[in-house]
């Protein structure tokens, strides 16, 4: 990386990264290890700023780092004991049943397929997430529906949001793991607009942003909320969907 990413937020013992889609957090299968947040972190800031928790390379949003090993330990204990709200923001394809459900299930890494996580009964770790459905997109017949959706993990399970969503028959929009070919164009959306041939998605990447992120401080003791904006894609498509989209 030849830049960090914007700071959303820092003091004396915290900063938080507004992270793009695209960009792992760590070393992580499919991408260069050279090329993460982390390591560009650590040779311009020093290797005492340590990561607090993780998202994947293709969610955008809010990634916290802590300066001081005092800042990491108060942090991870609170992630650790689940009493940290982590809220993200999804598009997906379809609409959710009910507009407030839980998801726990058990998940381990596919063994046929690597970086792949996959449902199983036993031996793989517990997760949960709630959710709540923000604002719902109907669709004329023959294309799907999308909803904004808002995602709390209580667990941090690879890839947890996007199985899980996956298992209530609403994937995520452009997740090429566990969702479909589904593409938002605004040719589907806007009545007598014709897309050319080259039209492009109004957002081409996964979905899903981590948006906040709510804890105690390591030094105030006070809680306090860091909240990362909508990248403009998510916020174009979501404007789209909200102008044209039949109610």
């Amino acid at each position: 990386m030849s830049a960090l990413p914007p700071v959303i937020f820092e003091d004396e013992c915290l900063i938080a990264f507004d992270k793009p889609s695209g960009v792992a957090v760590t070393a992580e299968r499919g991408h260069k290890p050279e090329d993460n947040l982390m390591k560009a972190v650590q040779e311009k800031m020093g290797r005492e700023v340590a990561l607090v928790h993780r998202i994947d390379a293709d969610t955008s949003g809010l990634v916290l780092c802590a300066k001081t090993k005092v800042a990491l330990d108060f942090l991870s204990g609170q992630f650790q004991s689940k009493t940290v709200l982590k809220r993200y923001e999804a598009l997906t394809v379809g609409v959710p049943e009910t507009d407030e459900f839980t998801v726990d299930l058990v998940l381990k890494e596919d063994e046929a397929k690597p970086g792949v996580m996959c449902v199983v009964k036993k031996h793989g770790k517990t997760s949960v997430t709630d959710f709540t459905v923000r604002e719902k997109f109907p669709q004329p017949a023959g294309r799907p529906s999308l909803a904004l959706v808002e995602c709390r993990p209580l667990t941090g399970r690879t890839h947890q949001v996007r199985l899980h969503l996956l298992t209530v028959g609403t994937p995520i929009l452009n997740d090429l793991l566990y969702g479909n070919e589904t593409r938002l164009l605004l040719s589907d959306l806007k009545r007598g607009y014709k897309g050319r041939d080259d039209e492009r998605p109004l957002i081409s990447r996964l979905a899903l942003h981590a948006a906040a992120l709510t804890f105690t401080h390591p030094l105030s003791r006070e809680k306090m909320t860091i909240s990362a904006p909508r990248p403009k894609d998510f916020e174009v498509a979501l404007k789209y969907l909200q102008k044209f989209a039949r109610r």
